[in-house]
């Protein structure tokens, strides 16, 4: 049978997914800054290494 009344687990769910996202967006947003970090490293290395 169905409970009647409020719902029971919505609240901490929509709270943890919430969280869950947020913690996936920053480390995606980390790795997207350390590749762009290596490749201006990369680059500044090489033309280093021409001059």
């Amino acid at each position: 049978m169905a409970k009647s009344g409020a719902q029971k687990n919505t609240k901490n769910k929509a709270k943890h997914a919430k969280l869950m996202a947020r913690k996936k967006n920053k480390l995606r947003q980390e790795k997207e800054n350390r590749k762009a970090r290596l490749k201006e490293l990369t680059a500044k290395m090489n033309t280093q290494k021409e001059n």
